[in-house]
């Protein structure tokens, strides 16, 4: 181990790219570090660190990785520059030849950063372990300066859809146990944190490791006064998002009504093409049943755009089951060419100037469907959680369902619970303007 005196009041920048689960695991890098004399720079100065936590989901993820690690190479030049993550991990000899780059670091490493630091010398390592090694859950929650804390209950994946590497990059499925999870969210809330997002690569698959269940895990939560005043459950798969789950929340005193669901499309054909593991009556089934159970849930949805095998017939399909659907938003993404992944061996494939074409259709009847949601809820009262803003400039807020709101800064109503009144949309058509009740 390293000795940690030696970093006493050095300085550590910390950047993150994908998703929520990556800036979990950024903040407990960056708790660790601390605990061993670094402290966070501020704007402006020069960083004696930097820790790049990396994505890998696409192409372009990959490229936007390369491009941050060479910026924050020129911005800080004498910098010790380690990069994870799951590009790290998939790509790791073509990282670490980045300009920049003293040390790369995998997925299972990450965690453990302090073993690998050694007086932060100028020269290159690569240390990363096969995904078939990736055993350990290490727990992570993010505590930024947003209102949400963002709790990593679940990490890996058994999946194996065509189009995926994630179980390269995460290993298997595995989580910690519901009393650890209890635990961490006590602690959010003695350190002031009002809102949770329960986090995972495939969260619904959790008690895989320790023989519990997720809605066990629910469960458990909802019934502990930690202090917490409301939990969201970030993207489960359809064919986990049982019934019962769904009945639990409508009933629930802190789960919020608002689900993400991946899709990825809305035809049979290509979703047998990508592995996945439910059709598309299941998933209008899980549908119906949330806007049944609980009317005006905020209901997000994913969808792939341009996969392989997907015929034009097949997407008209996929679009007009989308269409149908009453869900609040879509996440559109185009299909990117992930090297070791099955789906490169489907044919035919769409040309990027189609994908294009679909995206940008998708996008329209997205952006439509997400104004019909919004204006649905003119008129309503809600319970709005306000972030922490600038005083005197406009604050902003979500309600339950996962409505944004915008109100003149009010110094008592920042991270807590507000009753507002929803009067209609804000100058920017970005949110709904609202006014105090209590």
């Amino acid at each position: 181990m390293t000795d940690s005196n030696i970093f006493e009041n050095r300085i550590a920048a910390y950047y993150t790219l994908g998703c929520k689960l990556n800036f979990a695991e950024t903040s407990a890098i960056g708790k660790e570090l601390a605990r061993c004399g670094f402290r966070k720079a501020g704007a402006g100065e020069q960083a004696d660190i930097c820790v790049i936590n990396t994505c890998s989901v696409t192409e372009l993820a990959d490229r936007k990785c390369r491009q941050l690690i060479r910026r924050i190479h020129r911005l800080h030049p004498k910098a010790f520059i380690v990069a994870t993550g799951c590009y790290a991990q998939l790509k790791p000899d073509a990282v670490s030849r980045i300009d920049g780059v003293n040390l790369v670091l995998g997925n299972a490493q990450k965690a453990h950063i302090m073993q690998y630091i050694d007086k932060m010398t100028e020269t290159r390592a690569v240390v990363t372990s096969p995904a078939k090694e990736m055993q350990a859950f290490v727990p992570s929650c993010s505590a930024g300066d947003r209102t949400r804390h963002f709790l990593k209950v679940q990490d890996g994946c058994d999946y194996f859809c065509s189009y995926c590497t994630i179980p390269f990059a995460r290993g298997r499925s595995r989580n910690g146990s519901i009393d650890e999870m209890v635990a961490q969210a006590a602690q959010v809330a003695r350190d002031g944190g009002k809102e949770i997002v329960l986090t995972g690569v495939n969260i619904g698959d959790f008690g895989k490791s320790t023989g519990e269940t997720f809605i066990d895990l629910l469960r458990a939560l909802d019934s502990v006064d930690s202090g917490i005043a409301r939990y969201r459950i970030s993207s489960v798969e359809p064919n986990l998002i049982t019934d019962e789950i769904i009945d639990f929340v409508a009933k629930s005193k802190l789960f919020a009504p608002h689900f993400h669901i991946p899709l990825q499309s809305g035809s049979d054909g290509t979703l047998q093409l990508m592995r996945r593991r439910y059709d598309t009556k299941l998933f209008r089934h899980r549908v119906e049943r949330i806007n049944a159970m609980i009317p005006g849930a905020f209901i997000g949805v994913d969808i792939i755009v341009g996969a392989r095998g997907e015929t034009e017939s097949r997407f008209e399909e996929s679009y007009a089951f989308v269409e149908q659907l009453p869900v609040s938003q879509l996440h559109v993404f185009h299909y990117s060419e992930r090297p070791g992944t099955q789906a490169l061996e489907i044919r035919p494939a769409v040309p990027p100037a189609i994908r294009q074409l679909r995206s940008k259709r998708l996008l329209e009847l997205s952006d439509l469907k997400w104004r019909q949601f919004y204006e649905s809820q003119i008129g309503q009262t809600a319970e709005t959680l306000f972030e922490h803003t600038r005083r005197g400039k406009m604050m902003h807020g979500f309600t339950a369902n996962y409505v944004r709101t915008e109100a003149p800064y009010r110094t008592d109503a920042v991270n807590r619970i507000s009753r507002v009144r929803l009067n209609g949309w804000n100058a920017g058509g970005t949110a709904l303007a609202c006014t105090f009740i209590d």
